[in-house]
Parts: C-alpha cells; structure tokens; sequence
C-alpha cells in the first residue's frame, strides 16, 4: 500500500515537473542567467500518414473509399540545464490512431529530472525521476518519431500499437549506467514505478464491455544492451513486469488481477550500407481472480529479422518478416476458435513487409512501405468492429510525409 502511494504522488508530480521546465526557463531569463538558457533547447515534429487496406480497417477506414488519413503524429519537446549535472527534459505529443479527436489531446509523453552522479570518461551513472520511457528492444525510447523509425510502422510483434500505453513509458524512478571498455559500451537501465494502463489494454483484455476500471499497480523493467566496436554489433536484453488490479462493482467479471511479462532478446549488425536486425520476445500473461472466467495464462512469441539498404546518400530501402503467436500451446488458434471466441486468424500474424524512405532534406522525409498479412493478430480493437468479419489474408499501402525542427 505505502508503495502504491508513493507511485502515486510520483504520477501526480509528473505535471508539476514539466511546469518547472517552463518556470525556470522564465525565471532565468528575468534573472539574466545566459549560462542557463544557453542549454535551452525545443524540437518538434509531425507526421502525417494515408493508410490503404484491401480488407480490414487499420487507423481508421482504411479499406473504404480512398483509404484513411487518420494516422498523425505531432510532438513538441524541451529540455534545460539548471546545472551541469541536472536535466530537464518533457515532451508534449498529440497522436491519432483511427480513433476519434479526443484521443489526439496532446498527452505527456514523457517529463522527467535527470541528474547525473557520476559522468566521467570511463562511465555514466545517473537517476531520472517522472515520467521515463521504457528501455524496450531496440525502438521503443523514440517509437513516436518516424525520423528514428526504420519504417512507418515499427515490427507490430514486437512493438504493439494495440496495447502501446502499456510498453510505452512508465510513471516512478528509472537509474541507468553507462560503461566503456576498451571493446565497446555497456549500458544497463531498470525502472520502477507505474506502468501506464489506458483504454486500449482493456480493449484489449476484453474488460472494457463491463463496469469497471484497471489501475496500474507496482511494475518494473530492465535493459543491458551492449555495443561492440563503435556499434558495429550491438545486442539487448530487456524485461519486465506489469501489474494491474481490475475493480469493479458488478460480479461479473468481478475483480482481479493483470500481469504481463515479456523478455526480448535484440541483435544488430551494421555496415557502412545496410542494417541486419533481428528481435525475438517470449510474453507471458496471465489474468487470475475474477469470478466470471476461470484463472488463465497463456505464452505469446514473436520475433522479426529486417535487412535495410542505404544508398544514394539519402534513400533507404528495407525489407522485413514478421511473426507473432498470441498463445504457443494454440499457435493456429483452433481452440480459440472452437470455443467460440473468436475466428483462429486473430491469434497469430504473419507479416512481409517492403519498405522505401527518401530524405531530400534532413529535416524532410518521405516514405512508403507494402505490408502482405496473413492473420489479424496484431490489429488494434479500435478498428475492429466484428472479428467474424475480418479476412484471415490482407494487404495494406502506407505513405507518410514526417517533417521535423
């Protein structure tokens, strides 16, 4: 209880972190403090995407008329240094996804102090304390910047959008440590606090039919990533633990408990001109204590191997498969399907994915990529009206115009 408290206050004090960023950048300028607003710095960027699906809608109407243009990403950050070893950093996003305006109000992405106890030539030791983005494969940390992003859309087995509040960030204290060795880095973060549980994991869950609500409770996450020979290799492990209570007033389903535990393993290889990246994750989730349906756990799996090509200074071309089970013990989902929850289809995924971006200017790009699914596993709940009427095999055209500052 007395640590549920506590993470609670660290959430409420999230807001009051970002608004220190803003305090202090006033308050130094009264002041005169050129030191202190020389380390000031705001980025931005936007993204705008169309999505066309031959059969089943993805953000949006897509498979309808000429394709859906509910896809927008808009972030604005800051970041200020009071003193050499402390860091003020917060970044606002509106983003829509297929759902409706309310869901592109600007939210906190991330806002957090940094404060670095130990910053020398052989190693980095430092606590942030907010709101942190998770240490989670390869992508996640900057997932929202199509800059950053190998292609539009991140390999869905591995980087959920239907359940991306959950993997996105974290609400309590993060510590990271950086090493150098005379073979290359050695970084390790772990965080503890909150993770962050909206509408979408319920959705998910099947929980948002019924009179209740799920409160994040005590999680935690970790990362050790190391980078050979000036990143030629590089290779990650991370973990974690989310925890929630389901309460509800009703007996059915009553109330319970969520828990999700996913490993990733991540492997690299870079050249001057191409990328080999590979992912793997074992999820375990279990829902344990409601009344309505018995205790059940089940094991995802997922991994994708990608290859990108640069060339001509500012094109890059990719090519991707990606594969996701929901369950290993049902991997066709047969027995989902006989017990009348839904077609076997939504239980796994199988994606190969074509991609091509151009960037004329740094701060321009231009990008275009072709997905062939087999499977609707990975499909965001929002776009699914009636899962009896999605098709098992389907195609989807992405384009996307990103500009940042």
């Amino acid at each position: 209880m007395i640590v549920s408290k506590l993470f609670q206050w660290i959430e409420y004090r999230v807001t009051a972190i970002t608004v220190s960023i803003f305090a202090l950048i006033s308050s130094s300028h009264v002041l005169g403090d050129d030191s202190v607003m020389d380390s000031f710095q705001v980025h931005g960027f936007l993204s705008q995407a169309l999505v066309i699906t031959d059969d089943n809608n993805f953000f949006g109407p897509s498979s309808e008329d000429n394709g859906s243009f509910e896809f927008t990403e808009i972030g604005l950050n800051a970041s200020l240094r009071p003193h050499q070893d402390v860091l003020l950093a917060a970044q606002v996003l509106s983003r829509n996804a297929g759902g409706d305006l309310t869901d592109a109000t600007p939210k906190l992405d991330y806002g957090l102090i940094d404060y670095q106890m130990i910053s020398n030539q052989q190693r980095t030791f430092g606590v942030q304390l907010g709101r942190f983005k998770n240490p989670f494969g390869f992508y996640n940390q900057t997932r929202d910047v199509a800059f950053t992003r190998p292609s539009i859309l991140l390999p869905q087995s591995i980087y959920f959008d239907r359940t991306r509040s959950l993997g996105l960030s974290g609400d309590g204290v993060s510590l990271y440590h950086e090493e150098r060795i005379p073979s290359g880095v050695l970084r390790t973060q772990v965080g503890f606090g909150q993770a962050r549980m909206e509408d979408d994991v319920e959705q998910t869950l099947g929980l948002d039919q019924f009179p209740g609500s799920l409160d994040a409770g005590s999680s935690a996450i970790g990362q050790i990533r190391y980078e050979h020979d000036g990143g030629r290799i590089v290779t990650a492990i991370s973990v974690a633990s989310a925890n929630a209570d389901y309460a509800s007033s009703s007996n059915i389903p009553g109330e319970g408990t969520f828990r999700f535990q996913p490993w990733v393993l991540s492997f690299q290889y870079n050249q001057e001109l191409w990328t080999l990246t590979a992912e793997y994750a074992i999820r375990k989730l279990e829902l344990s204590g409601f009344n309505s349906f018995s205790d059940s756990s089940r094991t995802g799996e997922s991994w994708y191997v990608q290859y990108s090509r640069r060339f001509n200074d500012n094109w890059q071309w990719l090519v991707r498969y990606d594969t996701l089970i929901n369950n290993k013990n049902d991997a066709s989902g047969k027995s989902f399907e006989a017990s009348g929850l839904g077609p076997a289809h939504s239980q796994f995924a199988d994606d190969l994915t074509f991609g091509l971006q151009w960037s004329p200017l740094p701060q321009l790009m231009l990008a275009g990529e072709y997905h062939h699914i087999d499977g609707t596993g990975w499909l965001p709940n929002r776009d699914i009206k009636d899962s009896s009427q999605t098709s098992q095999r389907w195609n989807m055209f992405l384009f996307q115009l990103s500009l940042r500052f």
